[in-house]
């Protein structure tokens, strides 16, 4: 499929960036076209609760936000397709975007694509992925009730989601590299009155082993090392939060500049170093990675936007 027409904004990833960035662009009556290989709402929308966004003084669910962004993006004549991007070319002014089903053609284009979850690289973690190994705990949580747990990391999103399994799990093993958490202290406190979580310090990760039952894949315990001696974890799923990595695999060769982590770096517009290319939240170099600042860094590269193609 050929897109025969040209658009004035092309916005890779629908999360929370790319979502607010659309309700200024189509408000205004740029035409503005949204790229998603995912989910819509991005790792905000597999976000148990979002405790910190201005505005909701109880809350509120992760994917009633994606939602509801989504739904005031759409409102003001933004489109969402579900296609994934595997390349960009600037073709004099204007950027040829080729994906897994079509090509498109933009005026200027806003990377939103955000991070997605590391990996740890470690036996069965491939073998067994999306089968018992998962990177979001209100996805396949509920595929758990009455059932053991490990989950691994020592941020907030681990201890966010290990919370939320303890609605299904029937005891939860949090296993830490080093010696202490990096998570905020208050969900510290949750963690540490849940009888049905144990915590393990200066335990590394090291195997998934399994098999099969029924004739489906089967996890049943991890291996590790807690305090330099082997260790295993009974555990009929692994859920793991190490870190984020920014997705960036389909901007090789169009000149963008990136920083020592892999981000992406701007200017003070938001603008790459290629012309009528910006980027803005989680994947760009110096982000917060808060959705209240991805939001205002969507609006913000909405505006800058605006004001290239008043001048192109």
């Amino acid at each position: 499929m050929t897109d025969t027409k040209t658009h004035d904004v092309i916005m890779i990833g629908a999360g929370p960036t790319s979502l607010a960035a659309a309700v200024y662009t189509a408000r205004e009556d740029i035409d503005t076209l949204i790229l998603e290989k995912g989910i819509i709402g991005g790792l905000a929308a597999i976000t148990d609760k979002v405790d910190n966004y201005p505005g909701f003084p109880e809350g509120i669910e992760g994917m009633e936000l994606a939602e509801n962004l989504r739904k005031q993006a759409e409102r003001f004549g933004a489109v969402i397709e579900l296609d994934e991007v595997q390349s960009i070319k600037k073709n004099g002014n204007v950027f040829e975007v080729k994906t897994a089903i079509g090509e498109y053609s933009a005026k200027t284009i806003l990377i939103g694509t955000g991070s997605e979850w590391k990996k740890l690289g470690i036996p069965g973690e491939q073998e067994f992925y999306g089968k018992g190994v998962h990177n979001c705990a209100t996805c396949d949580g509920a595929f758990y009730r009455d059932k053991r747990l490990v989950v691994v990391g020592s941020g907030n999103s681990s201890a966010q989601e290990a919370l939320f399994l303890t609605k299904f799990a029937s005891h939860i093993d949090i296993l830490i590299r080093g010696s202490e958490w990096k998570a905020s202290d208050v969900l510290v406190h949750e963690i540490e009155k849940n009888d049905k979580i144990t915590v393990h310090f200066n335990t590394t990760t090291d195997e998934i082993i399994g098999g099969e039952e029924n004739g489906l894949p089967k996890i049943t315990k991890v291996v590790g090392t807690k305090d330099g001696k082997k260790t295993d974890f009974e555990t009929d799923g692994v859920f793991v939060f190490i870190g984020l990595k920014p997705v960036t695999y389909f901007l090789e060769g169009t000149g963008v500049e990136f920083d020592e982590f892999g981000f992406i770096k701007t200017n003070q517009k938001l603008m790459t170093a290629v012309p009528g290319l910006f980027c803005a939240g989680d994947v760009r170099s110096g982000a917060t990675m808060q959705i209240a600042s991805a939001v205002g860094e969507g609006a913000s590269a909405a505006l800058a936007i605006r004001e290239y193609l008043e001048g192109r």
